[in-house]
């Protein structure tokens, strides 16, 4: 893989002592799953669907549509490309790391600029690395905050334990194990004194659980989803939290998810193993599973400016699924963690920053966040969905940098 000179000089200069004693065994890192797509095509080829609609007339509350799996299919055989999206993969500097007995695979894109932030963008399921790739170059390069402060960031990009190229952990790892491998990645293999973290889905719980317990390391964390259950109505109405007409919608949205879109919550979190091994070699399997919750999950306006969330990306991200047999290891996560439903605060005066964004399937108002940290921005945002990174990069990119409004 070519590096860009300033990923050369860290590779060779950062940790030093930690590079020569090997104990990280810190080393950079090329995408190459090219072996493995010829069979993951055939596959695909050879998967038999229904001619039909075995229920004719069904919306996708039901599920995936049959004619939107068949064009997914299609395109799949037929204009996808992985040699060209692996390339596009490379284009970030990568490394693994071994901390722990695990594997952990991550972009790290350094700023040019000197007073440059250390951020870690923590993903979640079904997602991977690739859904903060949109916004690795924006972050890296010199931008303006809202108070016209001057910010850029060091970009650093994992994929948690279990998924993609990061190995899958023992059986009873929590979010909390997971926050201290990551605090072991910044401060003694990267050798950051301080950073700030994001989190999305289950990367939420990670930047949190990093919020709360590294809090003289970890001093700024924005947010897109909570690790505590949202509140129904009833609960908010009891709480005295009124809504406005955005936040009405939103919280109508986590009702619908609530109530007819929580299966595959329940199959994960109870028996993860029987789904994981129905579906761990059969990529269009995987591609109807994985796609009804990206196709569902997003803003319906996907694809069209300021969204990047096309079936191209779709496909990439179930190719890197199965391609990388994480699969299975990934749903663990919800077996072996639980959302919190008491809500408590964070140990630290740290800032949190936190976004909203309409078509999101959870939704937190400004006064729930306020009960978890020190809240100095809520941001609500009427395009986008539960990837924001691929639904309006824009307004991420814009959210992160008011980091530095508070970085000291």
């Amino acid at each position: 893989m070519r590096l860009d000179l300033l990923s050369y000089l860290f590779v060779a200069s950062v940790s030093a002592s930690v590079l020569l004693s090997g104990r990280y065994r810190l080393k950079p890192y090329t995408l190459n799953l090219e072996s493995e797509v010829p069979r993951m095509l055939q596959l695909i080829s050879n998967t038999h669907l229904p001619e039909v609609p075995e229920y004719p007339g069904l919306s996708s509350d039901a599920g995936i549509p049959l004619s939107t799996l068949k064009a997914l299919r299609t395109q799949w055989l037929t204009q996808f490309d992985w040699k060209k999206e692996q390339a596009s993969i490379n284009k970030y500097p990568q490394f693994t790391a071994e901390i722990e007995g695990l594997t952990l695979h991550f972009v790290h894109k350094k700023s040019t600029a000197r007073n440059a932030i250390p951020l870690i963008l923590f993903h979640g399921w079904p997602g991977s690395f690739l859904e903060f790739l949109p916004l690795i170059d924006n972050l890296t390069k010199e931008g303006k905050t809202s108070n016209g402060k001057a910010v850029s960031f060091d970009v650093i990009v994992p994929n948690l334990p279990g998924f993609g190229l990061s190995s899958a952990p023992p059986g009873n790892w929590t979010n909390q194990d997971t926050a201290r491998v990551f605090n072991a990645l910044m401060t003694d293999v990267l050798g950051y004194k301080k950073y700030a973290t994001h989190g999305t889905d289950w990367g939420c719980a990670t930047a949190y659980d990093l919020y709360d317990s590294y809090n003289s390391t970890v001093r700024a964390t924005h947010l897109a989803s909570l690790p505590f259950v949202p509140l129904t109505p009833d609960q908010l109405a009891a709480e005295g939290i009124t809504l406005d007409a955005l936040e009405r919608f939103e919280e109508q949205s986590f009702v619908e998810w609530s109530t007819n879109g929580y299966a595959y919550f329940q199959q994960e979190t109870t028996k993860p193993n029987t789904i994981g091994l129905a579906l761990y070699d059969n990529p269009v399997g995987q591609l109807a599973y994985i796609g009804e919750k990206f196709l569902n999950w997003s803003d319906p306006r996907a694809g069209t400016g300021p969204s990047v969330l096309t079936h191209n990306e779709i496909l990439t991200s179930v190719s890197l699924y199965y391609l990388t047999k994480s699969f299975i290891s990934s749903g663990f996560i919800y077996y072996q963690n639980r959302f919190a439903t008491n809500y408590t605060k964070a140990k630290t005066d740290a800032p949190l920053l936190f976004s909203s964004f309409k078509y999101n399937i959870l939704f937190w108002p400004p006064a729930l966040v306020k009960q978890t940290g020190n809240l100095v921005v809520y941001k609500n945002h009427d395009f986008g969905g539960h990837f924001p990174a691929l639904d309006n990069p824009p307004a991420m990119v814009t959210d992160l940098r008011e980091i530095g409004c508070y970085w000291k």
